[in-house]
């Protein structure tokens, strides 16, 4: 027996902004049988995330394809791997027993074919929905919780800068902050998101950076004293901003530069003198660097969730065929809070 598996990928390297006709959706037979004793795994695909740096996978270069086993280089024509939720129908494995719910690597697909060594884990849904797993309860929590406690090593009444703060990481940077008592301001693409990471999310302040003509001059009136800690998720002329505003001794967690992976000629150039004799912390990172750390929080955020001190938030398309405008809508600021597909029922 055998099922047909609609997956997505390239049709070529996408070296700038992501179109549609870059993407085509493939199908392929799947055998729902496996060799015995190959340690295989085949998964019904349930949710997939959709992550901007997957642009720089999908490039016919980047330096980051060299620097993580996350972030290699994507074949065009070949399924497109990401983190996702899944069931288990198929197994050769000790590890998983048929119907099991898992989270791990999957692909930008209906089913995956999981060999071994893929990255793949049992999962207990704890009582949230699958797709929290996916986003708040995964590698976008994580990266979110890693970047600000660990990186950037916050004190009660610091003054919080999040940039991107409606999208999937910076909601919850935001989040985090204020629930340990910190001032936080962030900044977003409409007056909708604006709204909401005010009224929802509960920012202290936020404001629409594309109604904004000098941006240092913007954070100055919001930062009157300056900035402890800039989470940095744009780069490019918003980094610049906030150096010029930072505090002696603040940090900068950059966890991702999306204004620059569609433009190859845009770059930072922050004040190297206000770095040097603010004695300012920059720090990159990577939430796969903190994995250690994932126990305490999945515990922390599980418990934030069920008492509504932390805020899911969600932007959820549905079918395969999706994917494709999924991603695209990253780069158009359309989405708000953490990306997905879904991709079945359970």
């Amino acid at each position: 027996m055998e099922v047909i598996n609609r997956y997505v990928t390239i049709k070529t390297h996408v070296d700038g902004a992501p179109e549609e006709s870059d993407f085509e959706l493939k199908a392929s037979a799947v055998a729902l049988s496996l060799e015995p004793g190959s340690n295989a795994v085949i998964v019904k695909n349930l949710y997939v995330s959709i992550d901007p740096y997957q642009l720089n996978r999908m490039k016919s270069y980047s330096s980051s394809q060299k620097s993580s086993d996350f972030a290699v280089g994507i074949i065009p024509g070949e399924a497109i791997d990401t983190y996702g939720v899944g069931k288990v129908l198929i197994s050769e494995n000790s590890e998983f027993q048929e119907d099991d719910i898992v989270a791990g690597l999957l692909n930008w697909g209906e089913y995956s074919v999981i060999k071994p060594g893929g990255m793949l884990n049992k999962l207990n849904p704890m009582g949230f929905p699958l797709s929290y797993h996916v986003g708040i309860l995964g590698f976008s929590g994580l990266t979110a919780y890693a970047g600000f406690f660990e990186v950037c090593k916050p004190k009660r009444g610091e003054k919080v800068f999040v940039s991107a703060a409606s999208g999937s990481v910076g909601n919850l940077v935001g989040q985090y902050a204020k629930l340990i008592g910190c001032y936080v301001v962030g900044c977003a693409g409409s007056k909708d998101k604006v709204a909401l990471l005010k009224e929802k999310l509960g920012f202290d302040e936020a404001f629409n950076y594309k109604e904004e003509t000098d941006l240092v001059s913007t954070l100055k009136r919001y930062f009157p004293d300056g900035i402890d800690i800039y989470f940095d998720n744009v780069g490019a002329e918003m980094q610049e901003a906030a150096i010029v505003n930072m505090k002696i001794h603040g940090r900068i967690a950059v966890c991702g530069v999306i204004s620059e992976y569609t433009d190859a000629g845009k770059r930072a150039a922050p004040s190297m003198i206000d770095v040097i004799y603010k004695r300012i912390k920059i720090q990159g990172f990577l939430a796969s660097d903190y994995l250690n750390i994932f126990t305490d929080f999945l515990s922390t955020t599980r418990d934030h969730l069920r008492t509504g001190k932390i805020k899911p938030l969600e932007d959820i398309s549905d079918g395969v065929e999706s994917i494709p405008c999924a991603f695209i809508s990253l780069y158009r600021g359309q989405n708000i809070g953490k990306k997905i597909v879904k991709i079945a029922e359970e």
